[in-house]
């Protein structure tokens, strides 16, 4: 398999998962001292994640849980905003502009801030009253914080055999997703690969909702857009069908992602448009997939992860069919904007 390393992935997940004792000891911390809300705050693909566990909390929390997009925080902020506000994001490099700005204005404000920093030594970890350094598994780190504010809270009563079904089994059930997606994944990109060299000017579209609408607007936006330069757009299964289904043809691109979380119904009626209209769609739905070990309870909260793995074998032979390494950028951190 191209790129792949079955036990750095596996080390790789389990390593996030051993992060548990320390994100209880904070989130413990946050919830013994109050606050008036939570927010996630994040830009590109770190907000992409901070929809996810919005969304996730959204139908299962009464707590105070809102997501803030870093520049439009720092432009408009939010009147809610206060000194009791608690902020929760992650970043890689630490340094990204935006993110920078709105945890100092954060902090101007007397908000205590819990950081995912990739590298501990970057500047911002110096603003953060709580920081993690752990690299990638960014996902997992937001759910993780956010299953113990609801344990904490009286509303995850399965918070320990969720996490032992997690610690046991996550990690291989994620690459053994990886090893069965990758016949087809090389499949899909070998089709992806011939549609934009006869229609380069065709943009892709791409469907979720729940939590993988997050998944869905990173992947068109990060991955497709900003590492491979083929033009994508995302919409959410709630909103395909006030717009973006009269542009649908026989040959537009389409892919649906399909979860199991409480909006799986609105990607099932995508679902079940598409085939009316368009020969050229693709649905990736995460229940094709199996999670040994992991109960079907579970599944729902677990479907943006196996989408992220199927959606690794499919970056791995996009890269191979353009011959575009996904490191390369045009502009991004090139030069100053």
């Amino acid at each position: 398999m191209l790129k792949f390393d079955e036990q750095k992935q596996i080390n790789s997940v389990n390593g996030g998962l051993a992060l548990r004792g320390e994100i209880e000891k904070v989130v413990d911390e946050i919830q013994e001292k109050g606050f008036d809300g939570i927010y996630f705050i994040g830009i590109g693909g770190t907000w992409a994640s901070s929809l996810q566990a919005e969304v996730y909390m959204r139908g299962r929390s009464a707590l105070p849980v809102y997501v803030e997009n870093a520049a439009e925080f720092i432009t408009t902020g939010n009147k809610r905003f206060t000194k009791d506000s608690i902020v929760i994001f992650s970043s890689v490099t630490g340094n990204t502009e935006e993110m920078v700005k709105a945890v100092e204005k954060a902090k101007e404000i007397g908000a205590k801030v819990f950081g995912f920093v990739d590298k501990a030594e970057a500047e911002i970890v110096k603003l953060c009253d709580w920081c993690i350094s752990y690299p990638e598994n960014e996902q997992l780190k937001f759910y993780m914080t956010a299953n113990r504010l609801m344990y904490n809270n009286g509303e995850f009563p399965e918070y320990d055999r969720y996490n032992k079904e997690m610690e046991e089994h996550l990690a291989e059930a994620l690459v053994n997703v990886e090893k069965k997606a990758d016949a087809w994944a090389a499949e899909y990109a070998k089709e992806v690969y011939a549609y934009v060299k006869a229609n380069p000017d065709m943009p892709h579209y791409f469907v979720g909702s729940g939590n993988q609408w997050g998944a869905t607007y990173s992947y068109a936006m990060c991955y497709w857009e900003e590492q491979l330069w083929i033009r994508t757009k995302s919409i959410t299964c709630a909103e395909f069908f006030h717009g973006m289904l009269e542009v649908v043809e026989a040959e537009t691109p389409v892919t649906l992602f399909m979860g199991e979380d409480s909006q799986r119904p609105l990607a099932e009626r995508v679902a079940g448009f598409l085939p009316k209209v368009c020969k050229n769609y693709v649905v990736i739905d995460s229940k094709d997939y199996e999670l040994e070990g992991i109960s079907t309870e579970f599944r729902g909260s677990l479907s943006h992860l196996v989408m992220h793995a199927v959606n690794n074998r499919v970056d791995a032979h996009l890269e191979d069919e353009f011959k575009h390494p996904m490191v390369i950028r045009r502009y991004y951190r090139q030069f100053e904007y």
